[in-house]
């Protein structure tokens, strides 16, 4: 049999969640979609929170206006946020064509993100291996062996964090990165000049590749972290496959650049290219680096799996991007930027897959890997016992008492009396977070946003510390009511409402105050 049609023969298998006979399911398209119900329920089972407010928001602001959308959680312009990437205006016109709300909206882009990314990883594991069995393995690693610390942020492929984050647009970011690094793969391998490839590939000729380069742009904009370690993935993988640059080659990958850059820098709501420069939101993330160990160390078994890599091949594409993406992380700690612990998600992919290929080799198995085994499904056991059985197994059936997902109240009781865009001052954490999700906007927004100046913020921040310290004035706080054009109080029960204010309403199952104020 000739290398040309072995060549086919991997290409074709390398199809998401498909292989084998015509209407006989792969085991990854059986576990994929037993995967895909249960974590659907987990996630819709669990009240939405912590970043979810903010999604929702978007949404909102751009169902309110689509072409100039107000700041996400601020009564200020919302001009140059990178929440407003083409995903976010793609929600915004579904919310205004369907009425859906930003919180409904965030809701059923879970499963759908969900898909994206199980297909991508089944595409993905698939340019690695012929073995059907691969990607199941790459699956159950990639959400299992991370750490034993509960952190719940985007970009966390952990059972328990997809509970809280499959809704947000960094997991489709996600999802589609394995999808262009399976067809980069695809693509670079047509490129080798050992391999004569035979029949239509997924992308064909030059368009495909400007077709790939646009997608790596949407990434980019989608959700900016993201796109830089999927740019990173990519020249792995193409470095790992050319073994010699020739002119038409270097034409095609050149296009493909140029694609992504004319994508990227064309977008009207904000400059991607700001973004570098950006320091607002690396005060937040710097936690990040402080857990990074106790977040990720389980995965430290599919180092073995990377080493056998390195040693058959230096240039193999998972050992090439898990030193790239190792040292996007480590800039990211060197120069402060420390957003880009966000990319830590990148770094473990190439040695949970290089884990999933290596334990599905035929047997017999030498020592090595018996052992190898061992450990990966000791370590799968431990991040699920510690950290992840409660986001699938509900309370009620629970023997053990695992730590369930968060449960953030609900402020539709308080949003039923706040108009669209005036404006709260609120002292609760959770209300905080969600409140602008419902369209009402708060004096000081709680995260940090490249359309508001990080100073401004700040001094909004200091302002209502002031109005809510016990020994504010009546002078003092009528002040900043009128400076921030503030209507409505949202209080926790430990906080006393001011003589001026009317209470409206309150929740029976947190017990705070929703009081007007300000006219």
């Amino acid at each position: 049999m000739s290398a040309s049609v072995l060549v086919r023969r991997t290409v074709r298998g390398a199809t998401a969640l498909r292989g084998g006979r015509v209407g006989r399911l792969t085991p990854y398209q059986f576990f994929g979609a037993l995967f895909w119900l249960v974590m659907t329920l987990a996630y819709w089972r669990v009240p939405l929170c912590c970043d979810a407010g903010l999604h929702a928001a978007v949404v909102e602001r751009l169902r309110a206006d689509l072409l100039h959308p107000a700041h996400t959680m601020a009564d200020l312009p919302g001009e140059g946020s990178p929440y407003y990437g083409p995903y976010a205006v793609a929600q915004g016109v579904l919310a205004r064509l369907t009425g859906l709300s930003g919180w409904g909206v965030v809701k059923l882009a879970g499963p759908v993100h969900l898909l994206v990314l199980l297909t991508g990883l089944g595409r993905f594991v698939r340019t690695l291996t012929p073995r059907p069995w691969a990607p199941v393995p790459a699956l159950l690693f990639m959400t299992l062996l991370w750490g034993t610390a509960r952190i719940l942020w985007s970009g966390r492929l952990g059972l328990m964090p997809m509970t809280t984050n499959l809704g947000y647009p960094s997991t489709l970011a996600i999802g589609l990165t394995l999808w262009a690094w399976a067809w980069t793969a695809t693509r670079a391998r047509e490129d080798a000049p050992a391999v004569r490839f035979v029949g239509p590939s997924g992308l064909g000729g030059r368009p495909g590749y400007a077709g790939l380069g646009a997608l790596y742009g949407l990434i980019l904009l989608t959700h900016s972290v993201t796109g830089a370690s999927a740019l990173i993935g990519a020249v792995a993988i193409v470095a790992s496959r050319q073994r010699g640059w020739r002119r038409p080659v270097v034409a095609r990958w050149a296009l493909a650049v140029a694609a992504c850059g004319a994508v990227a820098v064309s977008w009207p709501y904000y400059d991607v290219l700001a973004l570098m420069g950006d320091s607002g939101m690396d005060g937040t993330h710097r936690q990040l680096y402080e857990e990074m160990v106790a977040d990720s160390w389980l995965a430290l078994l599919g180092v073995p799996a990377l080493w056998v890599r390195a040693r058959r091949s230096v240039r193999d594409p998972l050992v090439l991007m898990f030193l790239l993406e190792c040292s996007l992380v480590g800039y990211g700690w060197v120069s402060g930027h420390h957003t880009y612990a966000m990319a830590l998600w990148a770094v473990l992919v190439p040695p949970q897959c290089a884990l999933a290929v290596e334990l599905t080799a035929p047997r017999p198995w030498r020592r090595a890997r018996k052992v190898l085994g061992g450990a990966a499904a000791a370590g799968a056991c431990a991040g699920f016992v510690t950290v992840h059985a409660g986001a699938v197994v509900p309370r009620s059936v629970d023997p053990v008492g695992f730590a369930q997902p968060a449960r953030w109240p609900a402020y539709d009781w308080a949003a039923r009396h706040i108009g669209p865009g005036e404006v709260v001052i609120t002292d609760g954490y959770p209300a905080g977070h969600s409140l602008a999700g419902y369209g009402p906007n708060l004096a000081a927004p709680v995260r940090p946003d490249p359309a508001l100046d990080e100073r401004e913020r700040e001094r909004r921040a200091a302002d209502v510390r002031a109005y809510l310290a016990p020994g504010s004035t009546r002078a003092g706080r009528a002040a900043v009511v009128r400076r921030y054009h503030v209507r409505w109080l949202l209080l926790t029960r430990w906080h006393p409402v001011p003589e001026e204010a009317v209470v409206v309403a309150w929740s029976r199952e947190t017990g705070e105050v929703l009081a007007r104020v300000g006219g």
